[in-house]
């Protein structure tokens, strides 16, 4: 039975001013894939992500979420939609609690009961977050508000989740515990892009992988390939 695709771009161009960020991508994720994007830094991966939540504009090409194209939405709608963007550098409203950045990340719902329980599922998933719950989200450590800004984008249920650098700035151990909760998402049928610096760790979560460099899409495949992949050892798994 063939999978259903999620997310499809089509030669999707965009530019900073004359500079061109992305050329002519062409990507792909099915329901219930994790999918990962590998590259250096500078590459365009976080551009992309971007610029599929709809915070950059489209230079030309398409973007089909769920069988629509999305090019002229804008980023709350494509939240309402189930897409949710959890970015570099984590951006939790540092002078709100705990709590209050999670009930924010269900502002396009209305099922108060469900919210309730969504609550509920975070905190299971990340016992530190209840137990901080009433503390200000720009006291918590690193890994801890990594863990919101998670929590709180899944808080919109979203059907697809896009993951920017996870793991950036935060100790080994954190590392881990971070990615036992996306291999628990994943597991649990979350849709997912994921833009990781450990390019390893990724690929060993993730079913399929793309490469980027300079903008363009070199190489992809199914992420054991990759892992095994001579040209992605040398660059990016040392």
């Amino acid at each position: 039975m063939p999978q259903q695709r999620l997310l499809e771009l089509e030669r999707v161009r965009v530019h900073y001013g004359q500079v061109p960020a992305l050329v002519d991508i062409h990507l792909h994720i099915n329901q219930g894939e994790c999918v990962t994007l590998v590259g250096a830094n500078g590459a365009g991966k976080t551009t992309l992500l971007k610029t599929i939540s709809r915070l950059l504009p489209l230079t030309s090409g398409q973007i089909i979420y769920n069988g629509k194209t999305v090019n002229g939405r804008s980023p709350h709608e494509l939240v309402a939609l189930g897409l949710a963007h959890c970015p570099e550098g984590r951006q939790v409203l540092a002078r709100q609690t705990v709590l209050d950045n999670l009930r924010l990340g269900a502002y396009t719902r209305r099922d108060r009961r469900a919210i309730a329980e969504d609550l509920e599922q975070q905190w299971h998933q990340f016992p530190r977050l209840r137990d901080r719950r009433h503390q200000l989200a720009g006291t918590l450590s690193g890994g801890e508000q990594q863990m919101l800004a998670i929590a709180r984008a899944l808080m919109s249920r979203p059907q697809l989740l896009l993951l920017d650098e996870p793991s950036l700035g935060l100790a080994p151990t954190i590392v881990r515990e971070i990615f036992n909760s996306l291999t628990t998402l994943r597991n649990q049928g979350m849709t997912m892009l994921l833009v990781e610096q450990n390019a390893h760790l990724a690929l060993q979560l993730g079913d399929r992988g793309y490469v980027l460099e300079a903008g363009q899409i070199t190489l992809s495949g199914p992420a054991p390939d990759l892992l095994q992949d001579e040209r992605v050892k040398q660059a990016y798994l040392g």
